[in-house]
């Protein structure tokens, strides 16, 4: 079995350099060594690992299978570092713990970043690592341990945490100025579904309830194209491509002055509440612990 202590952080840095640019002098040059120490090195690490790692080609290096596998759990080991030496760092200069936060787009956008501001301001020695992701995602993180505390739509089960209620936002009809819709003070999502919709791309919380609420129509969601972001969302609605529906906070202001039109959508559906989850209060850190108690009173 390979002894872990037999490998050094130079050795699989270089050998995740090596497998980017598979040419051998221009991984040694990132590294600051000379192509021969790099070489060496390169062998040692086959012997050590009993794997031939690349092929030696006339114009450089090709990885083999086993090249492959352990430049991917190289970078793994490397990145645990990195994070690790940052933690270490932020210890020396007085930061008492870590949060790690998931939370999905529409709490990014219309409320995390005041909200953390403000914790922030009163707990200054916390550090917190936010990641975005769909709310599915999100729940996984929370139960497989990657997250301490998620924020997730209401309209995706997590049976397996604890959840509290976070914030809640107001669905809207977003048109440009001259479309047919534009006039009307409300709308029924019946009105919307002869028009073509730019909508997020599969797996978000809101596509799916908006295609759970349009099933109850008996009308067909008529997805014409599909982005990655609210911001993308807006641009093609803005270029006349379709309607769509967003949380009136997600969109910026000045787009509802002269460009676009949000229009009110009928039917309790269009209120979401976004939910901040745990997979046990009990076992939080006290940081970590104060964040979800914090989150959880924003209602």
């Amino acid at each position: 079995m390979l002894n872990l202590l037999q490998l050094d952080l130079i050795s699989l840095r270089l050998l995740v350099l090596t497998a980017d640019s598979e040419n051998l002098t221009k991984a040694a040059e990132s590294a600051h060594m000379t192509v021969s120490a790099a070489s060496k090195r390169l062998a040692e690490m086959e012997r050590v690992t009993d794997c031939t790692l690349f092929v030696r080609l006339a114009r450089g290096l090709q990885l083999t299978p086993a090249g492959r596998g352990l430049a991917e759990h190289a970078r793994h080991i490397l990145e645990g570092a990195q994070r690790m030496a940052h933690d270490a760092s932020d210890y020396a200069s007085g930061v008492r713990g870590h949060v790690r936060l998931f939370a999905n787009t529409s709490a990014i956008i219309q409320f995390l970043p005041d909200d953390l501001a403000t914790f922030l301001t009163a707990n200054p020695h916390v550090r917190i690592g936010l990641e975005e992701a769909l709310s599915d995602m999100t729940i996984q993180a929370v139960e497989d341990g990657r997250a301490d505390i998620g924020i997730f739509a209401d309209n995706v089960p997590a049976p397996r945490l604890q959840r509290r209620p976070f914030r809640r936002d107001r669905l809207v009809v977003l048109a440009p100025q001259d479309h047919p819709l534009a006039m009307r003070e409300t709308v029924t999502l019946a009105d919307t579904l002869d028009f073509d919709y730019v909508a997020l791309n599969q797996g978000s919380s809101l596509l799916r309830r908006i295609g759970d609420a349009a099933a109850g129509t008996g009308k067909i969601l008529k997805v014409r194209i599909q982005v990655s972001s609210f911001d993308g969302i807006c641009r093609m609605i803005n270029a006349g491509l379709g309607i769509g529906i967003l949380p009136l906070g997600s969109v910026h202001p000045e787009l509802l002055v002269s460009k676009l039109r949000a229009i009110p959508i009928e039917g309790d559906w269009a209120t979401r509440t976004l939910f901040v989850g745990v997979a046990d209060p009990q076992r939080l850190s006290p940081e970590a612990a104060n964040l979800f108690n914090y989150l959880s009173q924003l209602e």
